[in-house]
Parts: C-alpha cells; sequence; structure tokens
C-alpha cells in the first residue's frame, strides 16, 4: 500500500476517532471542526509512527505486494482512530487547563 494510501486512512480513521472521543467525554469536546482536525492529525501521525514501530501494521507480515492489502488497512485504521482518539483527548485537557472547564 502507498504511503499516500496510508495517510488518508490514518488521517480519516483519526478524524472518526477524535469525534468518538470529543462525543464520549463531553468535557474535553473541541467541537465537530476541532476533533475533526485533531484526530485527523493525531491519526495519520500517531498511525505512521505505529506503523513504524509495530511491522505488522505496515503489512510486512505477508501482505500484498504493492496492491491494495485490507488487513494493513484495517490494521492502520485502528492505529490511526486510537491515536486520532488520544491526541484529541489531550487536546481537549490541555485546552481546559489553559482556559478551564466548559460550562454544561
Amino acid at each position: 500500500m502507498s504511503i499516500i494510501t496510508s495517510l488518508i486512512v490514518q488521517a480519516i480513521a483519526g478524524a472518526l476517532g477524535g469525534n468518538a472521543a470529543g462525543g464520549i467525554l463531553k468535557n474535553i469536546n473541541l467541537g465537530p471542526i476541532g476533533n475533526s482536525i485533531t484526530g485527523a492529525l493525531g491519526g495519520s501521525i500517531g498511525g505512521h509512527l505505529l506503523q513504524a514501530l509495530i511491522p505488522a501494521l505496515a503489512g510486512a507480515a505477508g501482505g500484498a505486494a504493492g496492491g491494495f492489502d485490507i488487513a494493513a488497512a484495517a490494521g492502520q485504521a485502528v492505529g490511526g482512530g486510537f491515536t486520532g482518539a488520544i491526541v484529541t483527548v489531550v487536546v481537549g485537557l490541555i485546552k481546559n487547563a489553559l482556559t478551564g472547564p466548559k460550562k454544561a
């Protein structure tokens, strides 16, 4: 799978993970656009780091050479979604520490 495809999968999964984290944890919610941006950035950067640390996410454990490997894409989606959610939570906590928690 190409690096562009990997980054797109990780960014989309990260945006979904960021929005999920913002929806579940209302006190760190950055709004739909904020959650999407932090999630996509966290997903693509964090997913890329996980891909370097865990070669199975890159498809090195028997993926299709040059083709689209659904197992590698699923692994990258999980890694991107997880790291996107984590980055959204961290940014939300930092925002709350600087400005105070959002009033309900």
